[in-house]
């Protein structure tokens, strides 16, 4: 190799370093100008994870008492709701507990049935998390709490000002219940 080729190939060297090291310093000032960008227009809420967003659903000028029911007559269980009633506005999350005990001396599968009044509130209650979606196995004398989180859409009527929520469980047929 020639002194000459030699030195261009210095050069080149060099030249790629000083590109490579201007294009690592451009992604690293990229960062904060892709904040900067994102916090002006709220394209990216992720940048402010800190911030909790205001839920602009709750309807506060109104509060609708939500009534809650238990019943197991069809089952030897010991079922409750751990508050009778409470007061929310609609689109408020809510969570509420319900107990339930198998009084047998053996293992029983239930599942609970739950129904409303007044009946048209039902299409407004929805419930994000409960016991109700699936059957329910309990061992002899075991005890469990089980919650029930829901939300009332604002959406309904005005007139509406108190929810009864009822539970009923039921024998599952054939899940090991002797």
């Amino acid at each position: 190799m020639d002194s000459a080729q030699a030195a261009g190939n210095r050069e080149t060297r060099w030249k790629l370093l000083v590109v490579v090291l201007i294009m690592g310093g451009f992604g690293y000032a990229l960062v904060p100008f892709y904040k900067a960008i994102c916090e002006i227009t709220g394209i990216n809420e992720l940048v402010k994870a800190d911030a909790k967003p205001a839920n602009t659903q709750i309807d506060t000028s109104r509060k609708v008492t939500v009534e809650f029911d238990a019943n197991s007559n069809h089952l030897p269980w010991r079922f409750r709701p751990l508050t009778g009633s409470i007061e929310v506005h609609p689109g408020e999350l809510v969570q509420v507990i319900y107990e339930v005990t198998n009084v047998r001396d053996r293992p029983m599968t239930g599942q609970a049935i739950p129904s409303y009044a007044p009946k048209a509130a039902a299409q407004y209650f929805k419930k994000l998390e409960c016991f109700c979606f699936k059957q329910q196995t309990l061992a002899a004398h075991e005890s469990r709490q089980f919650p029930v989180v829901f939300v009332i859409d604002p959406d309904m009527s005005k007139d509406v000002t108190t929810i009864t929520l009822s539970y009923t469980f039921f024998e599952i047929a054939g899940k090991g219940n002797s």
